[in-house]
């Protein structure tokens, strides 16, 4: 017997033969959004692999992962919806579900792709394998009137939580039945742009543009309705321009508080995560786009709005004091760590690089060229709630 099963191994080695067996932890891509291309890259030998092109508009694109890491899937501005495999560094499959997108979220199951979509409004469900149409929520928030749908992120239970901009309101969409999805709405504010859910999956918040503060909706206690927190943020305030709007996504909980960036001012707002009450202000160089934690939770990264955006600074999580302020390049549009936080990648679109920086002493360890690099998108998030 013992001689029968060595002769089935030797077989079995035999077959796979000159095939590289390699996991996918360690990859991710870089969108280049000028032209329609994405730049494969691993992040333990910080280079690029493989270079895939012909996916559109990528302006503002996002990318989610299966839940094996192995595909990509890439939604486009201009509504393309991409499914990339990592490992043959291919595009498997690619359509076209709208006219205007802006971004997308995955299942808790990982089995169902959804885009949001400025045009027409509302949002679309795709097997993840086969990318076919699912199902469809339009957001028509009264008779005839379609909202922008922004903030999209997946919640426990195939349920997917995003805010309608020009409908003022958060929608909460179950897709435990994939084809019959079921959708749920709360007022909300003036024009949320945006949306987060904490990392535990159970508070959904969206920024309000049209008014000082932020909705909150406890996803355990949905009946209770969303409220308003830090609503006195900048009350008596005199309005300041907005050069770019933040984004939340980046956000996490981190040391027991909530960092977010503050509309048109040169601030990270702070905000205690159990009684979501704000519990301070730090000043920074710019307006904030991105306020990002590192996976430990001790650093945030802040990248700024024009003409501040050819600078990065780090507060530490402890003091909250900026630590350290940093030029890694020209107009940095978004930074990743690495899946333990040891090395932060920055996209510096006019340099037309990526730089590597390593998060404890700072200083550079890397950098390689990518055309107009925008967002970067590490196979890590695959684990992650609304990533």
């Amino acid at each position: 017997m013992r001689l029968v099963l060595l002769g089935l191994f030797s077989i079995l080695l035999g077959a796979c033969g000159g095939i590289p067996l390699r996991g996918t932890g360690d990859l991710g891509l870089v969108i280049e959004r000028a032209s329609g291309h994405v730049t494969l890259v691993n992040t333990s030998s910080r280079q690029p692999y493989a270079r895939i092109g012909g996916l559109g508009d990528l302006s503002h694109a996002s990318v989610v992962y299966s839940r094996d890491a192995r595909y990509a899937f890439v939604f486009g501005r201009d509504g393309g919806l991409t499914k990339i495999d990592l490992l043959e560094a291919r595009i498997v499959k690619r359509v076209m579900q709208s006219g205007n997108a802006i971004g997308g979220s995955i299942s808790q199951d990982g089995r169902i792709v959804v885009a949001q979509n400025y045009t027409p409004g509302g949002i679309k469900a795709f097997d993840a394998e086969t990318l076919e149409l699912l199902s469809e929520v339009p957001a028509e928030y009264a008779p005839g009137r379609f909202s922008k749908v922004v903030g999209l992120a997946d919640v426990p239970g195939n349920k997917f939580a995003y805010a309608l901009f020009d409908g003022g309101e958060i929608w909460v969409s179950d897709f435990s039945e994939p084809k019959k999805p079921v959708t749920k709405r709360y007022p909300a504010g003036l024009q949320p742009y945006d949306g987060l859910v904490t990392p535990d999956g159970r508070h959904y918040l969206a920024g309000l543009f049209g008014e000082d503060g932020v909705a909150l909706l406890d996803l355990w206690q949905p009946e209770k309705g969303a409220r308003k927190i830090l609503e006195k943020y900048g009350r008596g305030e005199e309005k300041l321009p907005v050069f770019k709007m933040p984004h939340l996504r980046g956000w996490s909980v981190a040391a027991g508080r909530a960092w977010l960036p503050a509309i048109g001012r040169h601030e990270v707002l702070v905000a205690d995560a159990a009684t979501w009450k704000e519990t301070g202000r730090v000043a920074v160089k710019g307006q904030p786009v991105f306020v990002m934690a590192s996976p430990d939770g001790r650093q945030i990264w802040v990248n700024f709005a024009f003409p501040d955006n050819g600078w990065v600074q780090v507060i530490d999580t402890l003091s909250g004091q900026v630590v350290q302020t940093l030029q890694p390049g020209k107009a940095v549009l978004h930074m990743e760590f690495t899946p333990r936080g040891e090395a932060v990648w920055l996209s510096a679109r006019d340099d037309n690089r990526v730089v590597i920086h390593d998060t404890k002493s700072f200083r550079n360890l890397g950098s390689f060229a990518a055309d107009a690099p925008s967002g970067i998108f590490f196979t890590s998030r695959a684990a992650r709630i609304g990533f």
